[in-house]
């Protein structure tokens, strides 16, 4: 490997599956163009833990700052349409459905498991939007209920299925 100015390497001088850098090893927005427009489907969960109250708080719909899950659900879908904007090498994406679900744990497992699935038609997949979606969801979780609890815990963010594109149907284990 050769080291460059600042610590990079050479990608020519590697043997790295990275599509982000260039063979100089400088980041660059992937070019889509003469990729097929393709239906593509990205489904991600995570989840926040927290204290039993808190999920009480959530399911009786009486935390101060009004109804957590409508809330946290309609920054999901607005953080699957800004993810271009916080995230420097994401294609802006003409996206045709966002859906953010919750499912409430109970009292001896007390979270929320968070549900992102966003689909398009277009040259790239919709993975980041759906993890950024349910990512967000689950932040503004934490954000309405901070004042309840302040130990609450993000965890296990990760995508579930991935479907269209040249890679094909992914499903995790």
């Amino acid at each position: 490997m050769t080291k460059l100015n600042k610590g990079f390497v050479k990608m020519s001088d590697m043997t790295s599956p990275l599509t982000h850098f260039d063979k100089n090893g400088q980041a660059h927005m992937v070019d889509v163009g003469s990729k097929a427009a393709t239906h593509r489907v990205a489904v991600v969960q995570g989840r926040i833990d927290m204290l039993p109250a808190t999920l009480a708080l959530i399911a009786a719909g009486t935390a101060k700052k009004g109804d957590v899950l409508g809330i946290a659900r309609i920054a999901g879908i607005q953080a699957a349409k800004k993810t271009s904007d916080l995230i420097p090498l994401c294609h802006p994406l003409a996206i045709t459905r966002v859906a953010v679900d919750f499912e409430l744990g109970a009292a001896a497992d007390p979270h929320v498991r968070c549900t992102a699935t966003v689909e398009t038609i277009g040259p790239t997949g919709v993975e980041m939007e759906a993890l950024t979606a349910c990512s967000m969801a689950l932040l503004t979780i934490y954000d309405m209920c901070k004042a309840a609890d302040r130990g609450m815990t993000l965890r296990e963010i990760r995508l579930l299925e991935k479907q269209g594109g040249k890679s094909g149907h992914f499903v995790a284990n």
